[in-house]
C-alpha cells in the first residue's frame, strides 16, 4: 500500500511524517488505474497539514516507480523551490504522471527552472498549472525554451506567475513553431508598456499556430487596438474555440471587431469579454453576430460590461433565432425590468437552462426581477474548496461542450475525472 511505502520512505530519508499524506494515501488505491492524488492545502473536509519541501521528498521517492498515479494535485502549500527541485527529480524518472497542479505555492525562478528542466526529457506530462507562482520572466523563460524541444505538453497554465513582457513574446514565437499545445493561459501579467506588443506578437502567432484551441489573456490592460490586431489573426486562424479576453479595457469598437470575426464564420464557441466596458453598442454588435446562422458562438460572458436594455433584450431576441449559443452571462449590467421580462420569458420557454445563465427569475410585489446565482463560464476562483468546482477546469471546454455541465467545465484536465 502507498502509505505502507511512505511511512518506509519517510524513515529511509529522515524526513517527518505528514498524517495529511498519509490520510490521503490509504485513500488511494496501488493497482487502480488512472489515480489521482489530491493533497490540497485547503481542502476543508480533512484535516489539512500543508505540504512542504520535505514532504515533496518523501512524495516524489514513493512515487519514482508508480505506474498507477497519473495526476497530482498539490495546490494552496508551501512547497519552494527545493520542493519544486524533488519534483523535477519526479518528472525526469516517472513515466505515469500526466497532469500536474501547483497552484498557489512559493516556487519562484530557481524552482521554475528546475520543473522545466525535467521536462526536456519527459514524455508522459500533459497538464502544468502554476498559476500564482512567482516565477516571473526569468522563470517563465526556461519554460519558452523547453517548449522548442518537449512534444507532449498539451495544457500550461502561467496566470498570475508575474510574467512581463519578454516571456510573453517569448511563448508567442515558441508557439509558431509547437504544435502540441492546446491550450495556455497567460492571464494577469506585470506589463508597463501601453504599447501591447504581447498582444502584437501573440497575433502574429494566431496567423500561424493551427493547434491552439483555448487561449486566456485576462488582465493585459488590453484595448480596441489589441483586439483589432487579435480580430486580423482569428480571420485566418481556424483552430481557436475558447479566447478569454476578460477584465481588459475592451469597449463598443472592440466588441465590433468581435463580431465582425464571427460573422465570418470564426470556429469560436467560448468568448469571455467580463469586465470589460462594451456598453449597449457594442453588445447590440455582438447579438448583430449572433442572429446569422453561420455564427458558431455557444457560449458567452459579458458580466460587468455596462449593458443596459436595448443590449441585453438584443441577446434574448437573438437567441430565439439563432439556437447555438446556449450559455449567456449577464450579471452586474443595468438589470432593469424590461431584461429581467425578456431573460425570464427565455428561461420559461426552455430556450435558456437556468444551469446555462448566472440569473435567476424571482418576483416582487408583481414585478420580475433577476438574481444572481453562481453558474458561470469561470475557470477557477481561489476561494473555491478543493471538493467542489475548485477542481474543475475549463480546458477544451469549446470541443466537449456539455448541456449538463453546471459551469460549462465538462473536461477537467487536472483531475481527469
Amino acid at each position: 500500500m502507498l502509505e505502507d511505502i511512505y511511512y518506509n520512505a519517510c524513515a529511509e530519508l529522515q524526513v517527518p511524517i505528514n498524517a495529511y499524506i498519509v490520510h490521503v494515501l490509504k485513500d488511494a488505491r496501488e493497482n487502480t488505474r488512472d489515480t489521482m492524488i489530491y493533497l490540497t492545502g485547503n481542502d476543508r473536509l480533512k484535516e489539512v497539514q500543508k505540504l512542504n519541501d520535505n514532504d515533496m521528498l518523501a512524495v516524489s521517492k514513493i512515487l519514482l516507480n508508480n505506474q498507477s498515479v497519473k495526476g497530482l494535485d498539490m495546490r494552496y502549500n508551501d512547497i519552494t523551490d527545493q520542493g519544486a527541485r524533488h519534483l523535477a527529480g519526479l518528472l525526469q524518472e516517472n513515466v505515469a504522471v500526466q497532469s500536474l497542479d501547483l497552484m498557489c505555492n512559493n516556487i519562484e525562478a530557481e524552482g521554475a527552472e528546475h520543473v522545466a528542466k525535467s521536462l526536456h526529457l519527459n514524455k508522459t506530462l500533459m497538464s502544468l498549472r502554476l498559476t500564482g507562482n512567482k516565477i516571473g520572466d526569468k522563470g517563465a523563460m526556461h519554460f519558452a525554451s523547453m517548449l522548442q524541444i518537449n512534444t507532449k505538453l498539451e495544457e500550461l497554465d502561467f496566470s498570475d506567475c508575474d510574467l512581463g513582457t519578454q516571456s510573453l513574446i517569448a511563448f508567442s514565437i515558441v508557439l509558431n513553431s509547437n504544435k502540441h499545445i492546446r491550450s495556455i493561459n497567460l492571464s494577469r501579467p506585470l506589463l508597463y508598456s501601453h504599447q501591447e506588443e504581447p498582444t502584437i506578437h501573440i497575433a502574429r502567432m494566431l496567423v500561424v499556430n493551427q493547434t491552439l484551441c483555448e487561449l486566456h489573456l485576462g488582465k493585459h490592460e488590453m484595448t480596441d487596438t489589441g483586439v483589432e490586431r487579435l480580430c486580423e489573426a482569428l480571420q485566418v486562424n481556424k483552430s481557436l474555440r475558447y479566447l478569454d479576453l476578460r477584465c481588459n479595457k475592451i469597449t463598443r469598437d472592440g466588441a465590433k471587431f468581435l463580431a465582425e470575426v464571427l460573422k465570418q464564420g470564426s470556429p469560436l464557441e467560448i468568448l469571455d469579454l467580463s469586465a470589460n466596458r462594451i456598453e449597449d453598442d457594442g453588445a447590440m454588435h455582438l447579438s448583430e453576430a449572433i442572429l446569422l446562422p453561420n455564427c458558431k458562438l455557444k457560449a458567452l460572458s459579458i458580466p460587468c460590461n455596462n449593458i443596459g436594455t436595448l443590449g441585453l433584450v438584443a441577446f434574448t431576441k437573438a437567441m430565439k433565432i439563432n439556437k447555438s449559443l446556449t450559455h449567456i452571462y449577464i450579471w452586474g449590467n443595468k438589470l432593469e425590468e424590461p431584461v429581467c421580462v425578456a431573460f425570464t420569458k427565455l428561461m420559461r420557454s426552455g430556450r435558456l437552462l437556468e444551469l446555462h445563465t448566472d440569473v435567476s427569475p424571482y418576483m416582487v410585489d408583481g414585478h420580475v426581477c433577476l438574481a444572481e446565482v453562481f453558474h458561470g463560464l469561470r475557470r477557477h476562483f481561489y476561494w473555491t474548496p478543493s471538493y467542489g468546482e475548485d477542481g474543475e477546469y475549463a480546458s477544451n471546454s469549446a470541443l466537449a461542450l456539455s448541456d449538463t455541465s453546471d459551469d460549462f467545465l465538462p473536461h477537467d484536465i487536472f483531475g481527469h475525472s
